[in-house]
């Protein structure tokens, strides 16, 4: 598996699926000049570069994947913004504490945006680091959780379920599951926050063709596990069948979604 190929697969056709989320919770909380963002799971970098353009400050934190960060910080390089004023960026390979520093103000904003609620277990990893991150935080900040919605609005759930079927030896974590009403509620509460609204975003899933949409949902991980229990062939076969229902006649791929969003509090 070429990690720096696929990296730049997820930046350049998946991760742009996702903007109308990330655009429905910075209009919602009003993000702009004075904003201080602390993205978890930052990838590589789309969610902070429309904070920054909005006069956020932000910082990026990510343990993941060094090939989406190394894109994270191409996109918030100061060339990138020309003549503008930049605002301040930082983008850190680590945990959350590893963003921590005596003379960083606090932090009026903490976003997970990687959708859980999708793979067996896609959560456990986040209760430790929200926990590392509220500290940080001020108090009574918003903390915002995504998540996928109802599989029955989510098109690519059908798709998804290939990777079910072909990682079933594996039974572990990794494997695809239907998104549960509560999961992001069930995250917040471990992590010791109060859930202060929520909301559902259209986000459909368009691609230029076949091998575009392949590429873009093998970039996203959750076919890890299939493959690993298979191999790639077998995957891409039935990953590429499981698309046909979702193309138009001029060759575009279009699967519509919606995804949901949590607001907590810092206590």
């Amino acid at each position: 598996m070429n990690l720096g190929a696929r990296a730049r697969d997820w930046s350049e056709i998946q991760e742009r699926m996702l903007v109308p989320l990330y655009e429905a919770v910075y209009e919602r909380l009003e993000v702009g000049t004075g904003a201080r963002v602390l993205a978890l799971g930052c990838g590589s970098g789309l969610a902070l570069l429309m904070a920054a353009s909005r006069g956020a400050a932000v910082t990026g934190v990510d343990s993941s994947s060094p090939e989406r960060l190394a894109l994270a910080r191409e996109r918030l390089l100061p060339e990138a913004w020309g003549a503008r004023a930049r605002v301040e960026t930082r983008i850190v390979d680590g945990h959350p504490q590893d963003a921590a520093d005596a003379e960083t103000p606090a932090y009026t904003l903490v976003t997970a945006f990687e959708p859980i609620g999708c793979l067996a277990g896609d959560s456990e990893g986040l209760g430790g680091a929200l926990a590392a991150a509220t500290p940080l935080a001020e108090r009574g900040a918003p903390v915002v959780l995504a998540g996928w919605g109802p599989p029955e609005r989510c098109a690519t759930s059908s798709v998804l379920r290939v990777a079910t079927k072909l990682a079933d030896p594996l039974r572990s974590t990794g494997s695809w599951r239907p998104a549960l009403r509560d999961d992001l509620e069930e995250v917040a509460q471990r992590a010791g926050l109060k859930p202060d609204g929520s909301g559902r975003v259209s986000c459909p899933f368009g691609y230029a063709d076949m091998d575009s949409a392949l590429r873009g949902l093998l970039s996203t991980g959750l076919f890890d596990a299939a493959i690993a229990a298979t191999d790639q062939v077998q995957v891409d076969k039935e990953v590429t069948e499981s698309l046909h229902p979702y193309q138009r006649r001029d060759g575009t791929v279009w699967m519509p979604n919606v995804f949901r969003y949590l607001i907590a509090r810092v206590p």
